[in-house]
């Protein structure tokens, strides 16, 4: 008979999400994951001036802000009917490609690194280390208290299986700590166009309010270099430092094989071409990308709108007492069908189109030092992977686009915001697919609307009763003590979920 099995909350993750499982002799056979809090941005848009809208609904997450704000301007971009002009596209691009790297960096070291890296191996260390010392002093202090969370929020931790190489713990800790100075670093990198971050103030439709000079120029490229250096010389040896100590994880959280993209990073300007590029992949077939195929279930969500609604026409209607529902995340679909969004589809679609090249050259030259074949990306540890590898070829264009600017040249094209209009603004954020749905009556914002990742990976059940792309993945890992079900957590960071994002 299955037991339930309850992690609430799921912790290292941003907002709040609760998993339940049902777990037969040692084995997740089902799996129900609901976002357990409300925030109705789409509430507080309706009847504000439109030019509000890429403030505000940066605010709906503290990690990936630059794109909610993306979003928001390319939606508003349409709805005016304005072209960006080259330096403005660039700095678009710029600001978020460091949002990118900051993200990716934060979570693979901040959020995932721990459910594979031994942290009590740093008392073991015999260096001079000054940052290792400190942290083997600290470590050791704490866990000497009889403290209820001792060196927090390391310990105390699920029982499992973790790296078993001291020196690669060791280096892993160390760089634990300087990804904490990197994520900064990428910070302070955005801000060089984007004026603050997080919730960047400089982007607005028709391009950016931030002018380029040669020092900023400068400034960036400089700052790039160095997380360059520490994205090939520490990042992507992490990474397979910990897959090829967890080779089973390429074959544990395969999730519904279906992977959506939006494209982002615009390649020129008033085109719709983008440097990742869109694609639905579904059964290894690709086939383009149509945005009018997306539709919202609700049956399993605590909202009372009708169900298939597309975006465009999205409603917000809370409902926290409905009836068998038990999420407030919604159910997006592409033509009824889950899609797992993320840098995992990024790169499986990229690499399927054979563009940008670089994709399908840094997976092979991965998997290869792994000994593992292309379908090991499609787990838990190949989401890793590919968020890793899209870090490095991330880093690397904004070099090449960061040359392309052209000091004191336009940034900003003006426009009129018309009586009525719409549009909608599609992108990536780091964790996938990002879309936002404005329509304008009486230059007001009547109707406002957002699909972000997190929805489609964490949905609950359609109004078919299909799983959600996270369920699904969950289902059928091994669960070896069900009072310590790390495996299952592994497979959930492995999404970088953001429920914050996804609770609309």
């Amino acid at each position: 008979m299955a037991k339930k099995v309850m992690i609430d909350p799921i912790t290292r993750i941003e907002g709040h999400l609760s998993i339940r499982l049902e777990v037969d002799a040692n084995r997740v056979t089902d799996a129900y994951s609901a976002g357990e809090m409300f925030r109705g941005f789409e509430i507080i848009l309706r009847g504000r001036d439109p030019l509000d809208a890429q403030q505000i609904t940066q605010r709906i997450c503290g990690v990936c802000p630059v794109s909610h704000g993306t979003a928001s301007v390319l939606a508003q971009d349409m709805a005016y009917g304005v072209t960006v002009p080259k330096n403005g596209r660039l700095a678009r691009n710029l600001i978020l490609g460091a949002n990118y790297i900051q993200s990716h960096i934060i979570h693979f070291y901040q959020l995932s690194a721990f459910d594979f890296v031994d942290m009590e191996a740093i008392t073991q260390y015999q260096g001079s280390d000054p940052l290792l010392c400190d942290m083997k002093a600290w470590v050791q202090s704490q866990t000497s208290t009889n403290m209820v969370y001792p060196a927090a929020p390391f310990l105390p931790r699920y029982a499992g299986r973790y790296l078993e190489d001291p020196q690669a713990n060791i280096l892993a800790v160390k760089n634990y700590l300087q990804a904490l100075e990197m994520r900064a670093l990428a910070h302070q990198m955005a801000a060089i166009f984007g004026g603050k971050i997080p919730h960047v103030p400089t982007l607005v439709p028709g391009g950016v309010t931030e002018r380029v000079t040669t020092r900023q120029i400068i400034e960036y490229q400089s700052k790039l270099r160095k997380l360059q250096t520490f994205i090939n010389k520490c990042y992507l040896p992490d990474v397979i430092a910990v897959a090829s100590a967890f080779p089973e994880y390429f074959q544990i959280g395969k999730g519904c094989g279906n992977f959506l993209v939006f494209g982002v990073f615009a390649n020129s300007d008033g085109s719709q071409s983008t440097f990742f590029p869109s694609g639905v992949l579904t059964n290894t077939y690709l086939r383009s990308f149509d945005h009018t195929k997306i539709a919202e279930d609700v049956l399993y969500s605590l909202f009372s709108s009708p169900s298939g609604l597309s975006p465009s026409d999205g409603e917000t209607v809370p409902a926290p007492g409905k009836s068998g529902a038990y999420s407030w995340v919604k159910a997006p679909r592409y033509e009824g069908i889950p899609m797992e969004v993320g840098p995992l589809a990024r790169m499986l679609v990229a690499c399927r189109q054979g563009d940008p090249p670089q994709v399908k050259e840094e997976i092979d030259r991965l998997l290869s030092r792994l000994g593992q074949g292309p379908d090991a990306l499609l787990s838990t540890m190949g989401r890793h992977a590919a968020r890793a590898i899209e870090c490095k070829i991330v880093a690397d264009q904004c070099a090449q686009w960061v040359e392309e600017l052209v000091p004191d040249q336009p940034t900003f094209q003006d426009f009129e915001i018309p009586e009525s209009t719409s549009g909608y603004g599609l992108t990536e954020a780091p964790r996938g697919a990002l879309g936002h749905w404005i329509t304008v009556e009486n230059r007001k914002i009547a109707r406002y609307q957002c699909v972000v990742p997190t929805t489609w990976n964490c949905s609950p059940r359609d109004d078919r009763g299909v799983p959600g792309p996270m369920e699904q993945a969950l289902i059928g890992t091994p669960i070896q003590d069900e009072n310590n079900p790390i495996e299952a957590t592994r497979v959930v960071r492995s999404f970088d979920p953001c429920l914050a994002c996804a609770v609309h």
